[in-house]
């Protein structure tokens, strides 16, 4: 039977690197960069590349690419759009490609490059995400990209309800994982209130974007399944 680990921050991506390649990662950055990638596939864009810095995706605009860049919670200035999912809306974002780096998620994604699998995984598409985990029957790695290597809630608290979804089918034996199935289950009945907390949603208060907060919570709006390939991210049907 397959089994389920997860990594808290990328901090910790070194202790897993060497077999990565057998492994189906799913990166997991619900405030925001997973989240708004699941809403701008459901709102018709074709294909998002992740990139490292806002001038690599400035480049891409001489493409006829959207470019998107957010450091810090904020878009960069000079950009269009950042990171907020309420930016990619159909009208921006159908049948577009777009280029985007974010602070955490992008970066997180570029780390699991060599993986088996690598899926983006959001509250929106979770059991997207548990299909494609149950049907390839593999090892999986869920990781957190958490905010400029540290832990945080929200990404742990998701880590724990994928897990506890997939536990009748997976080994789980990783602390981690246990931990964030424990989180989760703290967490589960007032998510919204439970991360009241949580420093990321302090900092969306503090730039006024906690409208955000809603949207990233909303459970199984898509069935679309991103895939990191090939250096982009392309939308699947499960």
């Amino acid at each position: 039977m397959p089994n389920i680990e997860t990594i808290i921050s990328p901090a910790l991506f070194h202790l897993h690197e060497e077999d990565i390649e057998h492994k189906n990662v799913v990166v997991i950055d619900i405030l925001r960069a997973t989240t708004t990638i699941c809403v701008a596939f459901a709102n018709g864009a074709k294909e998002i590349l992740p990139v490292s810095k806002p001038e690599d995706a400035a480049a891409m605009q001489q493409l006829g690419w959207i470019a998107a860049a957010e450091r810090h919670g904020e878009t960069v200035p000079g950009f269009d759009m950042g990171n907020s999912p309420q930016d990619y809306s159909a009208e921006r974002v159908n049948g577009r490609k777009i280029a985007l780096t974010t602070t955490n998620g992008t970066r997180a994604l570029q780390m699991s490059k060599s993986a088996r699998n690598v899926w983006v995984g959001s509250f929106l598409n979770m059991d997207a995400i548990c299909k494609a985990l149950l049907s390839d029957n593999h090892d999986i790695l869920l990781f957190c990209a958490g905010w400029k290597d540290k832990f945080n809630l929200e990404d742990t608290i998701y880590a724990g309800a994928l897990a506890r979804k997939l536990s009748a089918q997976f080994i789980i034996e990783d602390d981690a994982t246990l931990a964030a199935i424990d989180l989760y289950m703290a967490a589960e009945n007032n998510m919204a209130g439970y991360l009241q907390k949580a420093s990321h949603v302090n900092r969306f208060k503090s730039l006024h974007i906690e409208s955000d907060l809603d949207i990233c919570l909303k459970t199984n709006s898509t069935d679309i399944l991103p895939v990191f390939t090939n250096g982009s991210i392309y939308p699947q049907n499960p």
